[in-house]
This record gives C-alpha cells, sequence and structure tokens, in this order.
C-alpha cells in the first residue's frame, strides 16, 4: 500500500474511534469532500483533545494550544510541532500527535481555511482554560461555543463554498455548531459538575439551557436552506437529527440515545 493510501486508511480509522456524531456523515460524502471534512475534523480534533485532556494541567493546556496556533499561521513545520509535544507525546492520543499528517491530506485549495479555523479554536480554548471555564454569562457561553464548536460550521461553510462553490450564512454556521455543542453540554452536565466544571450561565436553570440549544438548533435548519447539494445536504442533516433526538430523550429523563435509534435516524436520511 503506498504512503497516500495508508494514511487516508489511518485517517479513516482514527475518525472512527473519535467522532460519535460525524464519522457516519463523512463516510456519505462524497469524493473529495469526504477526505477533506475527515482531515479538516481530525485537525479540529486534535486540538479539542489538548484542550479536553484530564492529566495535562492548565498552564501547560495553555502553552500547547497557544504555540499550535501559531505553528498554524504559517507552512505547517511538523518537526517543530512534534518537538512542541514531545515531552507530553505519551499523554496525548494518535489523533493530536499526527496533526501534521491530517494537514498533508487536505488538498491545496482549502488547506489554509482548515488551517486558519483550527489556529483561531486553539487561541480561543487556551484563553477559556486561562479562565477555568467559568461560564458566567449567556455572552461566556456564545464564546465558549463559537470557538469550541462554532467554529466548525464557519470551517464546514468554507469547504461547501470551495467545493462547488455552495454559498451558505456564515452566522447560522455558528448557530448549528453552537446547538451541536449545547447538546453536549446538557448531555454531560452531571459528568462536568464532577470535574469541577460547570458551563451553564449563573441563574440559569435546566429550561433555559434547553432553550438556548433549541434556538441555535432551529438556526441549523435555516443553515440547510441555502444548500442544495444532496450530498452536503446529507451531511448536514444527520448530526442535526442526532441533536434533536437527544435533546428529546434528555427531556425525557434518559442520558443519550440508544444505538438502534441512531441507525434508525441514519437509514431515514439516507432514504429521505
Amino acid at each position: 500500500m503506498n504512503q497516500a493510501k495508508q494514511l487516508q486508511k489511518d485517517a479513516n480509522n482514527i475518525l472512527k474511534q473519535t467522532s460519535r456524531t460525524f464519522y457516519v456523515p463523512i463516510t456519505l460524502l462524497k469524493s473529495p469532500l469526504k477526505q477533506t471534512v475527515g482531515s479538516a475534523y481530525l485537525c479540529m480534533r486534535a486540538v479539542d483533545e489538548i484542550e479536553d485532556h484530564v492529566e495535562l494541567n492548565v498552564q501547560t493546556k495553555q502553552y500547547l494550544l497557544r504555540s499550535t496556533s501559531a505553528l498554524l499561521q504559517h507552512p505547517f513545520n511538523d518537526q517543530a510541532y512534534r518537538e512542541l509535544l514531545r515531552p507530553y507525546e505519551s499523554l496525548l492520543p494518535e489523533v493530536t500527535v499526527r496533526l501534521g499528517d491530517w494537514i498533508r491530506l487536505c488538498p491545496d485549495g482549502i488547506v489554509d481555511k482548515v488551517k486558519e479555523s483550527t489556529s483561531i479554536m486553539a487561541a480561543g480554548m487556551a484563553d477559556w482554560a486561562e479562565k477555568g471555564w467559568h461560564i458566567k454569562t449567556k455572552e461566556d457561553l456564545d464564546d465558549y461555543t463559537y470557538y469550541v464548536a462554532g467554529l466548525v460550521g464557519v470551517m464546514l461553510s468554507d469547504i461547501w463554498k470551495w467545493y462547488d462553490g455552495t454559498e451558505t450564512d456564515r452566522e447560522l454556521a455558528i448557530g448549528y455548531g453552537r446547538g451541536l455543542q449545547a447538546v453536549n453540554i446538557l448531555r454531560n452536565q452531571d459528568e462536568d459538575s464532577e470535574r469541577g466544571v460547570n458551563f451553564v450561565p449563573n441563574g440559569w436553570n435546566r429550561d433555559d439551557m434547553f432553550h438556548y440549544t433549541e434556538s441555535n438548533l432551529a438556526q441549523a435548519d435555516e443553515y440547510m436552506k441555502a444548500i442544495k447539494t444532496r450530498n452536503i445536504l446529507l451531511f448536514c442533516r444527520i448530526p442535526l437529527a442526532l441533536a434533536k433526538r437527544t435533546v428529546k430523550a434528555l427531556k425525557e429523563g434518559r442520558e443519550k440515545i440508544s444505538r438502534d435509534e441512531v441507525e434508525t435516524i441514519v437509514e431515514e436520511m439516507k432514504d429521505d
């Protein structure tokens, strides 16, 4: 197997291990969208794993995220990146260590946009690590969810435009990302609380958080109205349908939706 095919195979395997929400939609995309969105997702996942890491202290997270953000603003120096990670390499997952590989997989015409969004995300995550992830207001929540998820929407919009000229509203794209992240916040509220982190603004109850989530998911519905390419539309609809079903399950007192429900939703989307 040649190097490029092996790298693509590695990317697919790591994608499967790291993404519950996006793996299936990505596999349903046609080439070159499949490779492009897959590599872009892995780039963002690489920095996300640094922010989320339970064994790294806050100062180390800030240092790694800000340094990675700076490296992404230039032609990517994989050797410098590997040197940066070397003291922590045994702790970090493969998706993070191999950021340079995911950048190499991304087509020339769009890779700079992917690097730019990932760089902004890493810097924003570093700022929130410095603040100890203390969300006090709705504005704080909007800011945090922009950096960790809204930027995914922005990056995808750039990819759609590059692919076939599809124009989408960036603000609605951010709302889509925010909505998906808000579902995760609702789902992980107890778990986050146990580790001393709270992403819910002061004075908000669970109903307020549901309202925030659903109003952002409604923006996702609006976002998709501009998309005419069936392949892209299918990709966007699946995570949204899973998010809406998860919200319903959470309101019913369940922790998450079952694997059978996931498979049913995906099949319904594909047949529609």
